[in-house]
């Protein structure tokens, strides 16, 4: 079990792989990017063959209750290390038993181990709910967000 800072990954955590697809692809869906088995499995490779990111499932008595996928990145605007959460679902009927929290507290372990001073997550507008999850986790109002999609070249 990796430590950070004196802190093991928390138990019922562990990393995704290939052989997660389907349970990917249904949490993903309940995130509101829906996407099939095999896409999932071909982001799964993508995020293994990436030293930057992380994508942790969290388990509960043998079923793949939720994820948190992480990218770490020098930031110059910091002189340091960042990581951000780019996804966090936990399955609806899990909520309210602590796997967020669970979830959080191992984006952030495996933040301090790629030697991130800081984490930042990002959630639509519109999630007030998230958001009042993420304050009451210690999280604070940051930067605000700006989006353009570049569609094809």
């Amino acid at each position: 079990m990796a430590r950070a800072a004196g802190h093991a990954i928390p138990q019922h955590l562990r990393p995704a792989t290939p052989d997660d697809a389907a349970d990917v692809a249904r949490l993903l869906g309940e995130l509101g990017y829906p996407c099939d088995r095999d896409e999932a499995a071909a982001r799964i490779v993508t995020i293994l063959s990436d030293k930057a990111q992380t994508l942790l499932l969290a388990d509960a008595h043998g079923e793949t209750c939720g994820l948190v996928a992480l990218h770490s990145l020098y930031a110059v605007t910091h002189g340091a290390g960042i990581s951000r959460i780019t996804a966090l679902v936990v399955a609806e009927s899990h909520r309210g038993r602590g796997i967020g929290r669970l979830l959080l507290r191992g984006a952030e372990i495996n933040a301090r181990l790629a030697g991130a001073a800081r984490i930042e997550v990002t959630s639509s507008a519109q999630r007030s709910q998230a958001h009042d999850f993420y304050r009451q986790c210690g999280y604070a109002n940051g930067s605000l967000r700006f989006v353009k999609p570049l569609g094809a070249a």
